[in-house]
């Protein structure tokens, strides 16, 4: 079986990474600068060469990008389902936080709490409550 880590590229890993954080609950698990690579431009120092987090209990991978400006997320969003309809809420919340609501989350005809968002960093994001079980 494979694990599959998103791995983010970004202008400011660190701010990214603490928005996560933040948004959602967890913390950052260790990280590398370029400076500890041998070598390294000076000025590229303190720049992230790699950093794992967790948030929302899943985990993340980031880095800065040297030259290249990262690109907008096209063709797929990331999807977080919680137990909880306040706990959807509040990610919500916060992770719309300076960024787009594409679609309100809102109670859908299946029954479950769904929307989209593009957070300020322009990552896509689906939050959803799990599907409740028939009673019987």
């Amino acid at each position: 079986m494979a694990k599959l880590t998103p791995y983010f590229y970004s202008e400011d890993a660190r701010s990214q990474a603490n928005f996560y954080v933040q948004a959602l609950g967890g913390q950052i698990n260790d990280q590398m600068t370029y400076g500890q690579a041998p070598g390294t431009d000076e000025a590229l120092k303190d720049r992230i060469i790699h950093m794992s987090f967790t948030a929302a209990g899943v985990n993340f991978f980031i880095a800065d990008t040297m030259h290249e400006q990262p690109e907008p997320s096209n063709g797929y969003d990331l999807n977080l389902e919680f137990k909880t309809d306040e706990e959807a809420q509040r990610a919500f919340a916060n992770l719309s936080e300076g960024g787009r609501v594409i679609m309100a989350l809102e109670k859908q005809f299946w029954g479950t709490l769904f929307g989209r968002l593009a957070d300020k960093f322009g990552i896509k994001w689906q939050i959803s409550t799990e599907a409740q079980q028939p009673q019987r």
